[in-house]
């Protein structure tokens, strides 16, 4: 009789500890935490750019699976299941800054006579800390990767970004910039922003990668910036690919308020000529040519430039005609799928939340206005230069938003005269903008890091 009574009272206590290990194994244990307000504000921020991806359809391809991960990575006790590796590494870090403040506070009662017992209460807690973070480092090599730890390889490992404009290559037409190559200019201006935003981000108290790779926001290019922030600024990588593709989908709102303060309705209501027939031969030409001149000139933009120069050499020899077609629709679109969404994982509150941020929003607001203004500026001097013959709203597109920031200057300028048709003009000036972040990428990374 005792060991049926033995056999059920342990029975029960295995029961009871595994309900236990459930319940701490569900998200409800991590809503007594102190962050989980930081996991509820950034649980708005995906409501809101889903919203604006699926009811106000700003750049949704990307949009969607950027803010669906912003929201699966927050749900309390998925960044565990979905980062395990660098679950442990964040805890690991908070540690250690911990042992940092207490070490400090250590030295100043050592060294100001503080009282024996709160010296020893505080030489205990380091010690304890940096048990816990001996425990936590050793677990790591056997602690088997997440899902999203796989997929954040292809940014970490600078996968992404090269195969996203290779398909951005073979989607492009570079005939209206060779018909018109003073469009290359407007495309230079257009980078303005980001050297603008360096100064201003140093200015905030941010290290020259950092400062760089906060720039780059300025080039309007989602891939550009994420490869020159994986190369520089790691930690800042959430924070300022939100903020570039963010403000990329809110072209059609940021720009033309810029480009009316800028122009004058005259100047908007300039019809530009007819650009001349390119042929196949100076397609094909073309980006052999410019991978070969700007890779001398500047090897560390040659892994962006070469793989959108290969795209479009893909598309334009046609001789590849499967190929072509991959790039631009399958493979993009894969690529698209899971950048998104690790961008957006990468947005957990705790980590994510932070005065730093709220300074590369502002910063990637200012880069992006200033971006468009030197475009839409050398737009009007070159009409004064050429009598009136060069729409400036055609310098907006010089950002490297391709092709809404065409469409937007397109459509500014058919409000002002329903004749006006911009769309092939400002499509030099913003294929221009693409060759354009790519090459000032390669400027930021030759002057602050390794490539």
């Amino acid at each position: 009789m005792f060991n049926v009574f033995t056999a059920v009272s342990s029975e029960a206590g295995s029961i009871l500890d595994a309900l236990k290990s459930l319940w701490q194994s569900t998200g409800l244990v991590g809503i007594a935490t102190g962050d989980f307000w930081l996991k509820i504000v950034m649980l708005f921020v995906a409501g809101l750019l889903l919203y604006l991806a699926i009811v106000k359809q700003f750049e949704p391809n990307l949009l969607l699976a950027m803010s669906f991960g912003i929201f699966v990575i927050n749900i309390p006790g998925a960044y565990e299941i979905l980062f395990p590796i660098q679950n442990l590494e964040h805890i690991i870090a908070g540690h250690e800054e911990e042992i940092a403040v207490l070490t400090q506070k250590l030295a100043e009662l050592t060294a100001g006579g503080g009282a024996v017992a709160d010296i020893t209460a505080i030489s205990s807690n380091i010690a304890s800390l940096q048990a816990k973070v001996v425990e936590l480092s050793a677990k790591i090599p056997n602690t088997a990767p997440g899902l999203f730890d796989f997929i954040y390889y292809g940014v970490d490992w600078v996968i992404f970004p090269p195969i996203i404009f290779l398909g951005i290559g073979a989607m492009t037409d570079f005939g209206p910039l060779i018909a018109n190559p003073k469009s290359l200019l407007l495309g230079a201006a257009a980078q303005f922003g980001i050297f603008i935003t360096f100064f201003g981000a140093l200015f905030l108290g941010f290290t020259g990668p950092q400062a760089a790779s906060i720039a780059i926001i300025g080039g309007a290019d989602g891939p550009t910036a994420i490869y020159v922030t994986s190369k520089l600024a790691k930690d800042l990588l959430p924070a300022i690919a939100i903020a570039a593709y963010s403000y990329m989908a809110l072209v059609p709102v940021i720009q033309p308020p810029i480009m009316k303060l800028l122009t004058s309705k005259k100047e908007r209501m300039i019809v530009m000529e007819q650009l001349r027939t390119v042929s196949k031969t100076e397609k094909i030409l073309f980006p052999v040519i410019v991978t070969g001149v700007v890779g001398i000139i500047l090897p560390s933009s040659i892994p962006l430039l070469s793989m959108l120069m290969l795209g479009n050499l893909m598309k334009e020899s046609g001789v590849v005609p499967r190929l072509a077609e991959t790039a631009k629709n399958e493979l993009i679109n894969i690529v698209t799928i899971f950048l998104g969404l690790i961008v957006g994982a990468k947005a957990y509150g705790p980590i994510f939340l932070s005065w730093n941020v709220l300074k590369i929003l502002l910063l990637g607001v200012i880069a992006f206005s200033f971006g468009t203004a030197g475009g839409v500026l050398l737009g009007k001097l070159m009409c004064v230069l050429t009598k009136g013959k060069i729409n400036p709203l055609i310098g907006a597109a010089g950002v490297s938003a391709v092709p809404m920031a065409a469409r937007v200057a397109q459509d500014v300028g058919r409000k002002e005269n329903p004749n006006n048709y911009l769309l092939m003009h400002a499509m030099g000036p913003n294929v221009a903008g693409v060759i354009g972040s790519a090459v000032a990428a390669g400027v930021l990374l030759a002057m602050f890091g390794t490539y």
